[in-house]
């Protein structure tokens, strides 16, 4: 056996969650799952595992995301697998494997463990969990409303405010159709000009026109696309609808183009407002194409997706993490007072857990004085000395550690006390 000592780092760009990171990750999570179900939303799930073909087959975008951004291998069936970079394609493939049993809309969402072989940064790793919300079947425009409306009001149900974030939209279509006025019709000029614009932000204004210029080619039509993006009285049905709904924090913004070429029309992204977590949290749109790829007819589809990355940085960046709800231990502990007292311990713990109350029976060898302090600092609410005596009279004491009282009883008084007053 070698010496040599395994590092106890986990692999990079991923990690490890301690009881009180998961108290954090479940809160999102249940806060995610709640919102999405409030809306009428059902949960799927699939494998990490998909065939590599199902992200090669749609764009340039996607086979550069298979080849330099996934975790890809031949299996031992010389099969080439990829383990999931994003769910949008998943969904896709299940909705048209079972199109003909499915009534629609179809109101989808899941919380999928994602991979990506990037470089990790501020609110992007190389393994996520995010929440996909996608609605199928519709194609008004009220349909990119509500996802709109579900993904803002997936910040609000944290306790955000609307000052806190922006929702940005474009139209793929409407951008389309603007590009075919000024003549620009060509499906490649169209792709360079929409991938540049999705980059404005980064690049400086020379640079963007710059290229723009070596794209096109021609003055005329780049001098009105600067005019275009550069319109913020702009709006579209898609915003009017928006603001009828009271959600006045959305504006149109004609360099949102979103990395993925299946998106079709609507797109938007939600930025956060602070200056000091100014980044896209949530991104979708609309995409009417997608399920073709697995033969029959399109069935339309409007998303969006948000990692639980970039929402733990909104919540610390503005300070809306709860206390109460992020405890990780039991909310009342047992304490032998003797190692003989260990079974009879375990035997009571059993009747609190029936009723609903998470009980645990500290089994260590501590003296009872310190099992005391370390259920104190450990936030359990409660705790019970159980001893000879106390078994043989059937009378406990039960201590509240917070402010420190006691209330005494039998079991089932106890049971009906801590029910009425955790």
């Amino acid at each position: 056996m070698s010496d040599k000592k395994i590092s106890t780092e986990s692999y990079k760009g991923v990690r490890d969650f301690f009881p009180a990171d998961m108290a954090k990750e479940r809160h999102i999570f249940n806060s995610w799952s709640k919102t999405a179900e409030s809306f009428g939303f059902e949960r799927y799930d699939a494998s990490i595992l998909e065939p590599a073909e199902l992200y090669r087959s749609k764009g340039a975008e996607n086979e550069e995301l298979v080849n330099e951004q996934t975790y890809t291998f031949t299996d031992r069936g010389d099969r080439e697998v990829t383990l999931r970079p994003e769910m949008t394609p998943t969904v896709a493939r299940m909705i048209a494997a079972k199109r003909r049993e499915l009534t629609f809309p179809v109101r989808w969402y899941s919380i999928p463990n994602l991979f990506r072989y990037e470089r990790p940064q501020r609110g992007r790793l190389r393994e996520h969990w995010q929440l996909n919300c996608d609605l199928f079947g519709p194609t008004d425009y009220t349909a990119d409303v509500e996802i709109i409306t579900l993904a803002y009001q997936v910040l609000i149900d944290f306790g955000a405010t609307p000052e806190m974030f922006t929702i940005l939209i474009n139209d793929r279509r409407e951008m389309s159709e603007l590009f075919a006025s000024l003549g620009i019709v060509d499906p490649e000029i169209v792709g360079q000009i929409t991938r540049l614009t999705d980059r404005k932000k980064k690049i400086s204004a020379e640079e963007y026109q710059t290229s723009l210029m070596k794209i096109i080619n021609n003055e005329a039509p780049v001098t009105q696309i600067l005019q275009l993006i550069e319109n913020e009285a702009a709006s579209n049905s898609v915003l009017n609808a928006l603001h009828s709904l009271g959600i006045y924090n959305a504006k149109i913004d004609r360099t949102i183009a979103r990395g993925f070429d299946y998106y079709t029309g609507m797109v938007f992204e939600i930025v956060d407002t602070d200056p000091t977590n100014n980044r896209s949290m949530i991104g979708g749109g609309r995409y009417d194409d997608l399920t073709s790829l697995f033969g029959g007819e399109p069935i339309s589809g409007v998303g969006f997706g948000i990692g639980d990355v970039t929402m733990n940085d909104f919540l610390t960046t503005h300070k809306l993490w709860p206390q109460e709800s992020l405890k990780t231990g039991p909310s009342l502990m047992l304490i032998p007072a003797e190692a003989d007292d260990h079974l009879s311990a375990q035997k009571i713990a059993a009747q609190f857990r029936s009723r609903g109350i998470k009980t645990a029976v500290d089994i260590g060898s501590k003296k009872l004085g310190k099992k005391i302090a370390d259920a104190a600092e450990n936030k359990v609410g409660f705790v019970i000395v159980v001893g000879q005596n106390e078994i043989d009279n059937g009378n406990f004491e039960l201590k509240n550690l917070a402010i420190e009282s006691s209330q005494n009883g039998s079991i089932e008084e106890l049971v009906t006390y801590l029910l009425a007053n955790s």
